[in-house]
């Protein structure tokens, strides 16, 4: 059975900074036709640092859409022709000032394909060393350590919200705690 919506006419409504928002025309699998709308978005990386005690590296920060305070790891938004390894490897420095001696892909997450084309690479840094925090004009966040037991007690408290951050924690579990490899 044919699944794929097929692209009629394509048509941004919104060109941002990074975010475009489109409505498309798609025919459907049944040739009806529909609009589709989205925000196109470059990608990101997210990185998952863990030191030699299992304490994680996160930030706190103001998140305005939502109007609350998060607990994250540190992630960004990929620039134009930039590999989501050095995207990765440039926030955790940028945010926690820490550098990794060894970074791995732990997986790819689409954190809402319904409505955008986002997708974050997300890695696992390990052998860390200090480095130099260098936060971007507009942002404002403070980094810190908690031991990874603590982090699942806060994701399972709803204390972590954020997508990404329980992703990257749970497939890292999984993979490193349980020896659940895939």
């Amino acid at each position: 059975m044919n699944l794929f919506s097929e692209l009629v006419n394509k048509n941004i409504v919104y060109n941002g900074d990074f975010l475009k928002l489109r409505l498309d025309q798609v025919k459907l699998p049944n040739n009806k036709q529909t609009t589709r709308e989205f925000v196109s978005h470059p990608g990101a990386a997210c990185v998952l640092a863990i030191d030699d005690d299992d304490n994680i590296l996160v930030v706190k920060q103001h998140r305005y859409p939502i109007s609350k305070i998060t607990y994250e790891i540190p992630a960004g938004k990929l620039d134009l022709g930039e590999k989501p390894e050095d995207c990765a490897l440039r926030e955790l420095e940028e945010e926690t000032g820490y550098k990794a001696g060894k970074l791995d892909l732990l997986g790819v997450l689409h954190p809402a394909p319904a409505y955008t084309t986002e997708i974050i690479y997300i890695y696992l840094a390990s052998n860390l060393s200090k480095g130099q925090v260098n936060l971007d004009d507009e942002e404002f966040l403070v980094s810190e350590k908690i031991n990874i037991n603590k982090i699942l007690e806060m994701i399972l408290d709803n204390k972590i919200t954020d997508a990404k951050t329980q992703v990257a924690i749970l497939k890292y579990f999984m993979i490193y705690k349980t020896n659940k490899k895939p």
